[in-house]
């Protein structure tokens, strides 16, 4: 049963009445695949505000419900590209986010694209893992991200079908192992401060110690360290495939640049604060510039056009925000804005 109020569409179903934002059809849709006699589909829907939801997506190839932020353009008469916008290595959970650390609400409150955000997948390198962990569960994030979520946003959220991806740290090597993945899927790719590599020891290293935080098992993710999976996921390696994908991609030397400083929006004049971010932020970010140099010397050779944003600085928030002011445009024209 359907009716409609000012506020949008409210679908009453047997366990209560949800008030939906306009633009977004409430009504769950087909999956792309399925496990079992369940398909991929919309769940059910959380509204935050007239603008955000969040949208809960059973997951057939993980057999689970990913919950995920959508935030939406003001004017959804007509259709609108999709920006996906990946956490870093807590997958969203607590206070290291895109929202609790950014001003991600209010850049994108003028801008006509949805930003779709997964609530999961920490420490999963957003990928599809080979077994299931003891502790990190079971991890099907590319089979997830690029064949069952994109048809039910594209429903549900009245999309012109044109995606661009995002991410940082850890999701900043997620973006482009999922471009290669899913080559025609995205048009355009924002990779800040990620280790293109995974069949490099400096590479395996960085992403040996992200899945141990919470005590994951990397052999888990792609088998034994160094053997077929973690070449078959290495962008470096696959980097052709990212020909045809608009690139943006940065890293910072690890020396203390504008954003280190005790009066910086992310240290508040915290002395410990400081001289962690200078000391382990500014260490992480060094491997990452090693890797990143490398990338872009692997696409010059290949001659793949890309915007590489070079600076001194460390592995934080402040940098990461600006990354994705500076990278819009570039993904805004892409998709279509």
């Amino acid at each position: 049963m359907w009716f409609r109020r000012a506020c949008g569409v409210v679908t009453v179903g047997l366990a209560a009445a949800v008030c939906v934002p306009a633009g977004v059809s409430a009504e769950p849709g087909p999956g792309s695949s399925s496990v079992g006699e369940r398909a991929s589909e919309l769940s059910h829907l959380e509204v935050e505000n007239d603008r955000t939801v969040i949208a809960h997506v059973y997951s057939a190839s993980m057999d689970t419900v990913v919950p995920l932020r959508v935030r939406m353009p003001a004017d959804s008469s007509e259709p609108r590209p999709t920006l996906y916008l990946l956490n870093g290595s807590g997958g969203g959970q607590g206070i290291a986010t895109w929202d609790e650390q950014t001003d991600v609400d209010e850049f994108f409150a003028d801008k006509n694209v949805n930003v779709v955000t997964p609530l999961g997948g920490r420490y999963s390198y957003y990928t599809d893992w080979e077994r299931d962990d003891p502790e990190l569960g079971r991890n099907k994030w590319t089979t997830f991200l690029t064949e069952e979520l994109p048809p039910i946003i594209d429903e549900q959220f009245e999309t012109t079908g044109a995606n661009a991806i995002a991410g940082l740290s850890m999701s900043g090597t997620s973006v482009l192992g999922l471009a290669t993945a899913a080559p025609e899927l995205y048009r355009a790719v924002g990779a800040y401060s990620g280790c293109a590599e995974t069949s490099t020891p400096v590479g395996q290293a960085y992403v040996q110690a992200v899945v141990r935080v919470k005590g994951g098992d990397p052999e888990n993710m792609w088998g034994p360290v160094g053997g077929p999976g973690w070449i078959e996921n290495d962008p470096y390696l696959n980097a052709e495939k990212l020909r045809g994908v608009e690139l943006y991609v940065s890293a910072a030397t690890g020396l203390p640049g504008k954003h280190d400083q005790l009066s910086s929006r992310s240290i508040n004049y915290d002395p410990l604060g400081l001289v962690g971010q200078l000391v382990v932020g500014g260490s992480i970010e060094a491997a990452v510039h090693h890797c990143t140099t490398r990338l872009a010397d692997r696409l010059e050779e290949l001659e793949i056009p890309a915007h590489f944003e070079w600076r001194n600085g460390t592995h934080s928030w402040d940098y990461w925000e600006d990354d994705l002011h500076k990278s819009w445009p570039m993904m805004a024209a892409a998709i279509g804005l």
